[in-house]
Formats: structure tokens, C-alpha cells, sequence
């Protein structure tokens, strides 16, 4: 197959944040197959049009596009149509003999569906997040206006694909509400990369060393943006919670987003920043392994909002690889997996006290600490391993080729029990 590979946040193992989409590509590579990956270049650098890069054997083609999460809704929007308009006519001048377009943006389909109009061949299209349910829980889509174009965007997404990727369960379910047929919807979500993640005590010792305040410590780390919708305001109060316990736990916040200054000058109020509640820039994905190798938990936080209860975050998937038990705040099918295979702490809408009297009370628990990392890394092997999910994103794109798109649903059925 020549595969399209339509992504706006495209990242390396080099760059922070999720490598979904390269991890996905490099796989289809090596199995034997052409991808070209269209993306964004978002930071640094001094040319100003289209250039390109070899990456695990994956054409890279990168278009200057300045975005972060620091910028207002309205930026957001202008570099999200920005990379819509340009990446069209350049989708259009490669060969391929399919679309594969990941959100979000949701504006990712523009592109998408002309270059699969243009060439007159098939196109998928994968569903990270539930847009426009999102922005408009979230506040960033106010105008009905906007709104109304939003919902119209995404049922246009739909009616020209020929089959659809769904991150999760619940994102499934919202597509098929929108009209798309089951049969035709994959559900592979974020994965674990269980090779990449696996328990490396030299690193862990490197890690731990390397931080004074640290030591032999429990530790929980959390990994990831600094965004609204993240809530990570979630560890101060945990941390002084923490602290009111006289509790020996060190939590670690790492990377960078809109409400990272908010969240620093809260703990600066709370009385626990760098006392128990400790902060990181963002780091290379590369390197996350040995911040996991050296916790001894993990977590993921979220605001409560119904419509977040389907994402697929990525460092859940990261905690599973490297066998440490999760903490997760949120209800949903994460909720769900944790509470089932007892692979860590489901604390939504647990009052804080409790979070912390049992966080207190299992790390340092060594006996739940062992069955419950075991249990993290059963899951991982079990249902989400990266090479078993890349090689049923396969089966999806060549059943799409070969005119077969109401199989799908068949190979990623999106159960897990």
C-alpha cells in the first residue's frame, strides 16, 4: 500500500508529547508499505514553506504552522485552517493509493477529503477526541454559529469516509449517533509500547539520584499537558492533602501547557511546591521510560466532564507498559479497566482525603504494589500492545482498499473483559 498519512501534531520519539501516528507508520513500514505523513512544524525553525525528513523509513513532510497550548481558542483556529488550506494542495501532489487522516483538529478532514476526491481513492479517518462535543463542553465553540458548523464539519467527515478509527468504546458510540454505520468503525485505541516501557532498574536508579529530594520516596508522576481540560490544580490538592498526612509521597509534574504558571503559583499558595509537589518541563518521549522506571505510580487527570470519559489518554497506556499501578480521576472506561483488573486507584469523585489516605496507604504497601504493577502489564500485553493494534490498523486500511470497508468494525471490536 501507498498510505497518506494526514496529521496536523505529527511527533517523534526526539519531540514531546504522543507518538501515536509514528509508532503506527513506522510499523506499516517495516511490514513493507509506502508513507508519506503530512504535518506541521510548530516551533524553531527557519524555513518558511514545505520541507521533508526521513523518519524510521516514514517521508515526513513538514509545514511551518506556529501552534501551542498556550495560544487562545481563536489562534488555535486560525493554525488549525492555516494547515487545512496548505496541506490540501500538498496532500493532492502525492501518490497514494489511500487516505489515513487522524485527528484532532477535526479540520484534518478538509484535506483529507480533497486530496481523496482529487485522486479519486479511499479514505479513513481516525477519531482521537469527540469533536465538536469537546470544544463546546469546554467553552472554546460559545457562538451557535460556530456550532452548527462544527456538528456539519464532522457528519461531513463522516459521510466521506469509508471507514472510520475510534480511540475508545464511548467515541464509537458517538459516531455511530452521528449517523456512521457500526460495521464500518475500528475501535484501536492509544497503545502500550510494552518493548520501550519495560521496567529498567538502572535507569530508575539514574533517575531517582539525579533528583535530591527524591530518594527511596514513593513517588507519583503525572506526564502530559498543563491544559484546562487536564485539571492538573488535581495535585495540589492532593499534595496537601499529602502534606496534612505527614505523608512521605513526592509527586512529580511534567511538561508544559496554558495553566502550567497556574497550576506552579497554586502549589507556591498551597505551601507544597517543592516541599511535595514537584515540577518538570517537558521532556522527549524517548526519555519518559526512565521517569516510569523510577515512579511508583502513575497517573492521569481530567476534568469531570461526560464527554471526557472517552478519551484514550496516552500516559494511561505508558503507566500499563511499564508495569506501575494508575491513579485516574475521571469516570469512563479507563475508570472502568483500573476498577476491573485492579491495576491501580479509581478515584472519581472520591473526596480528597480519601484519595490520599489511600494513595498513603498502598505505596507503601509493597505486596499491592507488586499485584498491582503486575496487573498494569498483563493489560498491556493482553489488549493494547502496539505491534498487535498497528497490525489491525492494517487489516482496516487493505479491507478499505480492496472495497471491504463493512469489516471493520471485525477487527477492533473495542471489547476488553
Amino acid at each position: 500500500m501507498k498510505i497518506l498519512y494526514l496529521h496536523q501534531y505529527f511527533n517523534t520519539p526526539n519531540m514531546s508529547g504522543g507518538t501515536r501516528s509514528y509508532e503506527m507508520a513506522r510499523r506499516l513500514v517495516a511490514i513493507g508499505h509506502e508513507v508519506n505523513m503530512v504535518t506541521s512544524w510548530r516551533t524553531g525553525h527557519n524555513k518558511k514553506d514545505w520541507f521533508e525528513t526521513k523518519e524510521a523509513g516514514i517521508t515526513v513532510h513538514w509545514l511551518p504552522v506556529h501552534y501551542s497550548n498556550h495560544l487562545s481558542y481563536s489562534e488555535r483556529i486560525r493554525a488549525f485552517f492555516d494547515f487545512a488550506i496548505k496541506s490540501s494542495l500538498k496532500a493532492a501532489t502525492l501518490e497514494a493509493d489511500i487516505i489515513f487522516a487522524t485527528s484532532t483538529p477535526l479540520t484534518i478532514a478538509l484535506p483529507a477529503v480533497y486530496a481523496s476526491r482529487k485522486k479519486k481513492i479511499p479514505m479513513v479517518f481516525e477519531v482521537r477526541d469527540l469533536w465538536p462535543e469537546m470544544p463546546i463542553a469546554m467553552g472554546a465553540l460559545k457562538n451557535n454559529v460556530l456550532r452548527y458548523a462544527a456538528r456539519e464539519l464532522e457528519k461531513w467527515a463522516y459521510r466521506n469516509s469509508d471507514a472510520v478509527v475510534a480511540l475508545s468504546p464511548g467515541m464509537k458510540a458517538g459516531i455511530v449517533s452521528a449517523g456512521f454505520p457500526s460495521k464500518c468503525i475500528s475501535v484501536i485505541p492509544n497503545s502500550s509500547d510494552n518493548a520501550e516501557f519495560a521496567y529498567n532498574a538502572s535507569s530508575a536508579k539514574s533517575f531517582r539520584n539525579s533528583r535530591h529530594w527524591l530518594g527511596d520516596k514513593p513517588m507519583l508522576c503525572y506526564a502530559g499537558t498543563f491544559g484546562k481540560v487536564n485539571g492538573v490544580g488535581y495535585a495540589v490538592s492532593l499534595a496537601k492533602a499529602l502534606r496534612d498526612r505527614n505523608s512521605d509521597i513526592r509527586i512529580l509534574l511534567v511538561g508544559d501547557g496554558a495553566e502550567r504558571n497556574l497550576v506552579i503559583q497554586e502549589a507556591k499558595e498551597a505551601g507544597v511546591f517543592e516541599y511535595n509537589l514537584f515540577f518538570e518541563t517537558e521532556m522527549p518521549k524517548k526519555r519518559m521510560p526512565d521517569m516510569f522506571s523510577a515512579a511508583t505510580m502513575s497517573s492521569s487527570f481530567f476534568i469531570d466532564l461526560p464527554e471526557m470519559q472517552s478519551n484514550s489518554s496516552n500516559k494511561f497506556f505508558d503507566a500499563l507498559a511499564s508495569g506501575k499501578p494508575v491513579l485516574i480521576n475521571y469516570g469512563g472506561w479507563m475508570h472502568d479497566l483500573v476498577s476491573s483488573n485492579n491495576c491501580g486507584l479509581a478515584m472519581w469523585r472520591k473526596p480528597m482525603d480519601a484519595v490520599a489516605a489511600e494513595l498513603d496507604r498502598v505505596l507503601h504497601d509493597p505486596a499491592w504494589l507488586c499485584k498491582a504493577g503486575q496487573a498494569s502489564r498483563q493489560l498491556a500485553e493482553k489488549y493494547f500492545d502496539r505491534d498487535t493494534l498497528a497490525a489491525q490498523l492494517e487489516q482496516v486500511l487493505m479491507a478499505v482498499i480492496d472495497g471491504n470497508s463493512e469489516y471493520a468494525e471485525e477487527f477492533a471490536l473495542g471489547i476488553y473483559c
